[in-house]
Order: structure tokens, then C-alpha cells, then sequence
């Protein structure tokens, strides 16, 4: 049960190895992608910038951080994340966005791959991550981001408006006399 659930994280999730550029690669770098976490209301989005002159397979993720604390890594690998995005990332800078996220705070994750002479993944920098990354036979990389825990916020519901409270001055104005 505990290899599925790691596989299950890693190829929904983390290691988005399906969606592999066709083109030739060249050699890879550790800073050859970039990412950048921000929440926009309900939506979490992740600029990635990718140098790496090839089309690749990213994955962004969130799973669930109580209190706004990093879960360990296990945790993350056991229950993997059931929020997330897929998409070919193509050489430049794009914006992935995770929609419809409900209120709380998240630990958000972000991982880039492709396959093909030069086999290459990008994985976000996360306490223990390396242990996992080991069972896979191409070079990896950590990517540090910009932020690793977002919040998303509950909607606040608007106060009245001024033109609709009452004047108390004038009670008889309340009671219609």
C-alpha cells in the first residue's frame, strides 16, 4: 500500500514524466527552471520559468499544511495531493494555476520533467525529498521557490452599505411614524 501511495503522488503530482518533450535535449542545470508561488483569492498559481530550450511535463501541487507548518515528507508521499495541475511548459515563462482551492493553507509543490537522451527533473526543494527522488533514473534537481506555504483565504462577507443603515436619530423613521 505504501508503494502505491508514493507512485500515485509522484506521477499525479510530482513527477510528471508522461508529458516528456519530443526534441532533441541538451545538457541540463540546476537553474534551468525556476518557480514562483502566489494565491490570487481561490486560485494558486505557480510561475515557472523554464530555460531549459525544451517543452516539459510540469506538475503543480498543493497538499494540505495545518497551521502553516511543512508536513514531513512522508506525510506528503502517504496522502499524496488531490489539488493540482498538469500542463506542457514551453521554453519562456508561463503561469500554472490550481483553481477553486478551498480556504486554508497549503504547502505547494511544483516538479518539471522530461525524457528523451538527456532525462531530466526539476522537483521543489522539500526536507527529505532526496530519498525519494533516488528511485529515479535521470538527473534531478531541488528548485528552491519563492514560497512553500500559501494561504488561501476565506472571502469576508462585505459590510453594509451606508445609504441602506437606518438613521437611529429618528426612531419613528424605524417604525413608519
Amino acid at each position: 500500500m505504501r508503494m502505491i501511495a508514493r507512485t500515485t503522488l509522484l506521477a499525479a503530482a510530482a513527477i510528471p514524466l508522461a508529458i516528456a518533450a519530443t526534441a532533441p535535449a541538451s545538457a541540463t542545470a540546476p537553474t534551468d527552471v525556476t518557480y514562483t508561488f502566489g494565491v490570487t483569492g481561490s486560485t494558486v498559481t505557480n510561475t515557472i520559468t523554464n530555460n531549459t530550450g525544451d517543452t516539459i511535463g510540469c506538475t503543480t501541487s498543493l497538499a494540505p499544511a495545518p497551521g502553516g507548518v511543512l508536513p514531513p515528507i512522508d506525510d506528503l508521499m502517504r496522502n499524496g495531493q488531490s489539488l493540482y495541475q498538469q500542463d506542457d511548459i514551453p521554453p519562456g515563462t508561463t503561469t500554472q494555476s490550481v483553481t477553486d482551492v478551498p480556504d486554508g493553507s497549503y504547502v505547494a509543490l511544483a516538479s518539471c520533467g522530461r525524457e528523451g537522451t538527456d532525462p531530466a527533473m526539476w522537483v521543489s526543494d522539500y526536507p527529505g525529498i532526496e530519498q525519494y527522488l533516488v528511485q529515479f533514473p535521470m538527473t534531478d534537481y531541488t528548485v528552491r521557490q519563492a514560497s512553500t506555504v500559501v494561504i488561501v483565504p476565506s472571502v469576508a462577507p462585505a459590510p453594509p452599505a451606508a445609504a441602506n443603515t437606518p438613521d437611529l436619530d429618528d426612531l419613528g423613521t424605524l417604525f413608519g411614524s
